[in-house]
């Protein structure tokens, strides 16, 4: 009896099934890892992108010329800028309809900016459902490929004439790797969705937050 229970050992002596399981999982553990890098990038993009526009916002400037060098500056427009570019565009949109109310106004540029807003929103959630299923799933997934495993390893006793725990313990040890491979990306898809969500929650507030000091901006604008 091969007495090696090196972890590589185990896995390459699995049953089928249980290989299986443990490809999907670790296929799992790569696509949710890349999508931690991807998200902890754009997150962190965002989150600087907002700093550096209420920077240009709030300084005193007038909103007409901070509109102009967005609307003509190389860089993709996204996030908080895009919600002021959509706003600040309907806005002037109506403000050169004759007869338009100034409650009108603000209104459509509101509803414009509520829009991009969602879109944003939509962009940031991007990956986090995955992240929640690998979470959720792969513990499952892992213990499915155990429970086969340890079946497996009980079957063989019957043919034994003397069933003994070292029969039966490379078997099970095997079987356990399924259910530490589900762990292994099970825990970082969850730390990382927490994590993740709750950067997504504060920045839906900032944005809702300029929303609603721009909308105060633009009605003072429109009464003037």
């Amino acid at each position: 009896m091969n007495n090696d229970l090196s972890i590589f050992y185990l896995i390459t002596q699995a049953s089928w099934v249980v290989q299986l399981v443990m490809l999907i999982l670790l296929g799992a553990s790569l696509v949710s890892w890349n999508f931690i890098f991807a998200k902890r990038t754009e997150l962190k993009h965002a989150i600087k992108a907002a700093d550096e526009f209420e920077s240009q916002f709030w300084s005193g400037g007038d909103l007409s010329h901070l509109y102009a060098r967005i609307s003509v500056q190389e860089t993709p427009v996204e996030g908080l800028e895009k919600i002021f570019v959509a706003g600040y565009k309907e806005f002037s949109k109506m403000h050169k309809v004759s007869g338009a109310q100034a409650s009108e106004k603000v209104e459509n540029a509101q509803r414009a900016m509520r829009i991009e807003l969602t879109r944003e929103l939509d962009k940031l959630d991007e990956g986090l459902p995955f992240l929640a299923t690998v979470g959720s799933t792969s513990p499952y997934v892992g213990l499915f490929g155990t429970v086969w495993g340890i079946m497996n390893s009980f079957r063989s006793l019957s043919t034994a004439k003397q069933a003994t725990l070292a029969q039966v313990a490379p078997g099970i040890a095997e079987a356990l790797v399924a259910t530490a491979i589900g762990l292994f990306a099970a825990i970082p898809a969850v730390v990382a969705y927490n994590r993740f969500s709750t950067g997504v929650d504060r920045l839906m507030v900032r944005y809702e937050l300029f929303i609603d000091e721009f909308v105060v901006l633009l009605q003072r604008q429109a009464h003037s």
